[in-house]
């Protein structure tokens, strides 16, 4: 019974690790060669430059993370060297931390489209749309350097006789030559994390708040119509509280995970296999989420992605 159990859960993982590339692959790849396609074109809209990049990061991470788990959990163990073990998961870090820095920019600068007529609020969505390009270059430039930390102890201290740490990703495994990196990497990483958390659950917030107070004012237009949808307002609501929803709950929890299994030496093999499982959420199924939020269908594409503000 209880090889059973394990056989059952194998198999379960197999099929969640294979689903998850699968989907994250194909439609962040779709949306990418999307956006390129009409770039080369078209000039793109603000949301959609930064939508790019995003679908960027998010397929550095299905690529990095879900494929080697995959290819793993179907019984290719350690096919990756030192170096390529610590390529990947420096890719997966950097496609991580562009990711969720995409985030917050596309909900602060949506916040701030969408408050634009309110006094505090009028002159700022065309001061913040000149900088969004030369944001989103230096996110990635820091986010390239951090994590370039990771690579450090190749050059540094590979002939370290100080006590060091085996660290087994199943598809492959590193030596880690000395503790101290972990605090600062930490610094470096996660409070940045938790900064753009909070900053998209602020400009999320108000967003709501906004929505729902225009929604107080026009409700006597909404009233007299007859009909069973609800309206404008109430639908762009929905779906900002279910974008805030499924990337805060996936990447929350998957922050929360990785800082404990950090600090516990031999972590549970469930615990390491929900964070995998969690990490991959809002990377692979974002996509559809933001397609349903921003209305990325193509037949309506070549409309939305000009850019017909002055």
């Amino acid at each position: 019974m209880p090889n059973h159990k394990i056989d059952l859960g194998n198999l379960s993982i197999k099929i969640i690790f294979l689903l998850q590339t699968t989907v994250g692959i194909l439609g962040n790849f779709y949306l990418l060669i999307l956006h390129l396609v009409y770039y080369a074109e078209y000039t793109l809209k603000h949301t959609a430059l930064i939508l790019m990049h995003l679908w960027g990061a998010n397929a550095l991470i299905v690529l990095s993370t879900g494929v080697p788990y995959t290819m793993a959990a179907f019984g290719l163990k350690q096919f990756l060297n030192d170096f390529g073990c610590r390529l990947s998961l420096y890719i997966q870090r950097l496609g991580r931390s562009v990711s969720i820095g995409t985030t917050c920019f596309l909900s602060v600068f949506q916040a701030i489209t969408i408050s634009h007529r309110e006094s505090c609020c009028k002159d700022q969505k065309a001061k913040v749309a000149k900088y969004i390009g030369f944001s989103i270059f230096l996110l990635w430039v820091l986010s390239i350097f951090i994590h370039f930390i990771f690579f450090l102890e190749i050059f540094l201290k590979r002939n370290s006789k100080n006590m060091t740490r085996k660290l087994d990703f199943e598809y492959c495994s590193y030596v880690n030559h000395f503790e101290i990196n972990h605090s600062v990497y930490a610094a470096l990483v996660m409070c940045p994390e938790i900064f753009f958390s909070v900053v998209i659950a602020w400009s999320s917030g108000s967003m709501t708040v906004i929505l729902y107070r225009h929604k107080k004012r026009v409700q006597h237009i909404h009233s007299s119509q007859v009909s069973r949808r609800n309206s404008p307002e109430s639908r762009a609501i929905q779906t900002i509280l279910s974008l805030v929803f499924f990337f805060l709950a996936f990447y929350t929890l998957s922050s929360i995970l990785r800082g404990y299994i950090a600090l516990v030496h031999n972590p549970s093999w469930c615990l390491v296999m929900v964070n995998r499982l969690t990490s991959l959420c809002f990377p692979s199924f974002g996509p559809f989420v933001l397609i349903n939020n921003y209305s990325v269908r193509p037949r309506l594409s070549l409309v939305w992605m000009r850019n017909i503000n002055p």
